[in-house]
């Protein structure tokens, strides 16, 4: 794992074996942003003519490479993009895009410095998120000598003289970024590793480690408890479901908040079987519950003054002799019945059942996160959630706070007239299935027919973003990407600042 730390060193003193150096494009050619003076320096003051003669123009996510000139005591120069010159400074999000580009480009060194501008502690904190982001590979499965180890540490230069807030900085990233590539983590596991009883261990070994309460539903007691949606999901599969519970307390907390998850760890559709070609990485289904269970951790990491539960509705959602069919109907935990038009709808199923859970402890808001329908991801694309609500201030303050902190999401609707086709159902009280046309809006409209009056509730679907199949971009990598971690704590720290959610 990549180290992290902060130095108000010189860039040209530093022993390392890259410095890297941020360039913009500017009205007449590349610029130097701020943090390069030394290195420029080093090189006469013709680095920018250097880089340009090499190629460079400052464009996002580009990466040069040239040797160090002496006066320098790392053995290479990494010119990273970020974009068009900003005068008043750089974004927070161009800053960890650009770290991430870098963090990326040197795996297989030992040590690495970032002068990237890096003045303020918001800025310290990006450029030390992103490369912490940037310098994550997934290599499990992975042979020895099959790829190239990700960089061994990574040094944040800044200018902050005897400041404390630049090394807290570096510290809430390193908490936020670890947690971050947990999530990244449980979502590349192959599903034959990460089933539901495997993953509620991992829940109960961090909560050993970090002080967290955690309890576990196992299917004995999710029958005894009647937790119809959890267990006729799982009923087709040889790993039985689980409920997980992973609470994190403040004793000077003033607001509670909870967070469920769906957590398919592999979703074949069931018995409504998906096509060749749709199923391929049907792993990340339990994106969501990665994504609120490295939020709580994260919470208590960096001490948040709130409580904060997660809800990890676990299930392996398969066909058999034993699958639940098209045409059964559930009895869901809290008494509602679903007529199950169609097997593959599953994830709102154990959702369902988790939040009516979650709404007992009388939260002050339910956030559930999931990879929930395709129809998102049609709608919004393959970098962006979706947010739907049943308080406009708490959909609109999501949107924001996700902006904020570099996630991509956009607000969506739930119109009561799409919620006709669900409640159709001439046998049970609703159909898991409703109108074709808005899916990813009847899915959400599904959830809030489950959530406790009085309880503020948000639905945020990460189908689009939670697994990235193309080639790595800015931090993002291949595979699992911790969508929704940043948003969920951002969220954690607003509450915790204000005493209230």
């Amino acid at each position: 794992m990549t180290a992290l730390s902060v130095s108000t060193s010189s860039a040209a003193s530093l022993r390392a074996d890259a410095l890297v150096v941020g360039v913009a494009k500017g009205p007449k050619g590349i610029v130097l942003a701020p943090g390069a003076e030394a290195v420029n320096e080093a090189f006469e003051g013709k680095l920018a003519e250097v880089l340009g003669t090499l190629g460079a123009t400052g464009a996002e996510g580009e990466t040069v490479k040239v040797a160090s000139p002496a006066g320098l005591k790392a053995a290479l120069v990494l010119a990273v993009g970020l974009g068009e010159a900003a005068e008043g400074g750089y974004e927070p999000e161009a800053l960890r895009r650009a770290a991430g580009v870098a963090a990326r480009a040197l795996a297989g060194a030992k040590k690495a410095a970032l002068a990237l501008p890096a003045e303020s502690a918001e800025e310290v904190e990006a450029v030390a998120l992103g490369g912490l982001l940037g310098s994550y590979a997934f290599g499990t499965y992975k042979g020895n000598g099959n790829g190239k180890e990700p960089v061994g540490e990574l040094v944040v230069l800044t200018v902050r003289k005897g400041s404390k807030d630049a090394k807290a900085a570096v510290e809430r990233a390193t908490a936020i970024g670890e947690e971050m590539n947990r999530a990244r983590d449980l979502v590349n596991t192959a599903p034959n590793d990460l089933t539901p009883k495997s993953f509620a261990a991992i829940a109960q070994a961090a909560g050993k480690e970090h002080g967290l309460k955690v309890e576990v539903l196992d299917e004995k007691a999710l029958t005894k408890g009647g937790f119809g949606g959890l267990l006729g999901v799982g009923n087709g599969s040889t790993n039985p479901p689980r409920l997980v519970k992973v609470a994190y307390t403040h004793p000077k907390a003033k607001a509670s908040l909870a967070f469920v998850g769906k957590g398919i760890t592999y979703d074949s559709g069931g018995i409504s079987l998906k096509p060749a070609g749709h199923n391929e990485t049907m792993k990340c289904d339990m994106a969501g519950a990665a994504a609120v269970f490295a939020a709580v951790v994260a919470a208590k990491r960096l001490g948040l003054t709130v409580n904060v539960t997660a809800w990890l509705a676990l299930a392996e959602n398969m066909p058999s002799g034993s699958a639940t069919r098209p045409g059964d109907v559930l009895r869901m935990y809290g008494g509602k019945t679903v007529e199950v038009l169609n097997t593959d709808a599953e994830g709102r199923l154990v959702l369902a059942d988790a939040i009516v859970k979650a709404g007992e402890d009388n939260p002050d808001v339910i956030i559930d996160v999931a990879t929930l329908t395709g129809a998102m991801v049609l709608a919004l694309g393959t970098r962006t959630f979706g947010v739907m609500a049943n308080s406009d201030e708490l959909r609109e303050n999501l949107h924001a706070l996700a902006g904020e902190v570099g996630e991509q999401s956009w607000p969506m609707p739930l119109p009561a007239d799409l919620k006709k086709g669900m409640t159709d159902s001439t046998i049970a009280d609703l159909a898991n299935m409703g109108e074709r046309m808005g899916g990813g809006l009847v899915a959400g409209l599904f959830l809030q027919e489950f959530v406790a009056e009085g309880i503020d509730w948000a639905h945020l679907d990460i189908a689009g973003p939670a697994f990235h199949e193309s080639a790595p971009f800015g931090y993002t990598p291949k595979g699992g990407t911790a969508s929704a971690v940043r948003t969920l704590v951002r969220f954690a720290e607003q509450t915790a600042a204000n005493g209230k959610a």
